[in-house]
């Protein structure tokens, strides 16, 4: 029941009312679509900036644990009109709580709670976009990146969106929250974006990023050594994670890790 009102009820009626660059949850709009309006934005900023200017990183604590049922329902009230459908999904947000804490958090994996997670923090991207203006910002879920030449702009947006996210949203920004100068890049997505002096975008995997692909090949060798799965999967897993490396400068490392990429069944 509940997958049948996220496709038929929340996401025709949640998706609508999102910004553009709300990129997360949606068909067309995964890590890659969030990807390439970074590298879009950082193009644009170098044509009027340079390599000057700074990127605002901000990061929920906890961000699923820590939604607020009390606010997303307030959210929720104003635009769902069927009483009985409205009653309905308050029920399912209600079912479950973060352990410990009674009125707060939404269970990870559910299709639901993607959409909420997605929703719930719109009064920020309307707050950014709409009343400061801000053109090259982008929201994966709880993880918010603004980029400006003005690093006391930037200075000033985050000290206003603590206000939007702690006294409305009852959410606290952790310790990842900062601001860095762009000449240093920023990470985004288990990426981390370049902008050379030539103006080229260079995206580079993060090491934590480099070593959980790593851990995964040698877990899909074992795998395969032990008869667990079989070639086609091999060839699948490999071909999604060749997928995702494309869209980044990563040539030395699949190079890399591919010569040591070496099959062998066990022998009994």
């Amino acid at each position: 029941m509940l997958h049948c009102i996220c496709d038929e009820v929340l996401t025709p009626l949640l998706q609508k009312r999102l910004i553009y660059d709300n990129a997360a949850c949606q068909i067309g709009k995964g890590t890659h679509f969030a990807m390439q309006r970074l590298t879009k934005f950082m193009c644009e900023h170098y044509k009027q900036h340079g390599t000057r200017g700074y990127f605002l990183k901000c990061d929920i604590s906890k961000y699923f644990a820590n939604i607020n049922h009390q606010v997303l329902m307030e959210k929720l009230e104003r635009i769902i009109v069927d009483k009985d459908l409205k009653n309905l999904i308050f029920h399912f947000i209600n079912s479950y709580h973060t352990e410990g804490f009674p009125g707060k958090g939404l269970p990870l994996g559910n299709q639901s709670s993607q959409w909420f997670a997605v929703y719930y923090m719109d009064i920020v991207d309307r707050f950014i976009k709409e009343v400061l203006r801000v053109k090259h910002y982008i929201r994966y879920m709880d993880d918010l990146l603004l980029l400006h030449h003005d690093k006391q702009f930037l200075t000033d947006t985050l000290e206003q969106m603590k206000i939007i996210v702690e006294d409305e949203l009852k959410l606290v920004l952790n310790k990842k929250t900062q601001i860095f100068p762009v000449s240093s890049g920023v990470e985004f997505l288990g990426w981390r974006f370049y902008l050379t002096e030539t103006g080229k975008v260079v995206k580079k995997l993060k090491s934590q990023t480099k070593r959980r692909y790593k851990r995964r090949l040698k877990k899909l060798q074992r795998d395969y050594a032990t008869g667990a799965i079989d070639l086609e999967d091999v060839k699948a897993s490999l071909a999604s994670y060749k997928g995702h490396l494309m869209h980044g400068h990563t040539y030395k490392l699949k190079e890399k890790v591919m010569k040591d990429f070496i099959l062998k069944r066990e022998v009994c």
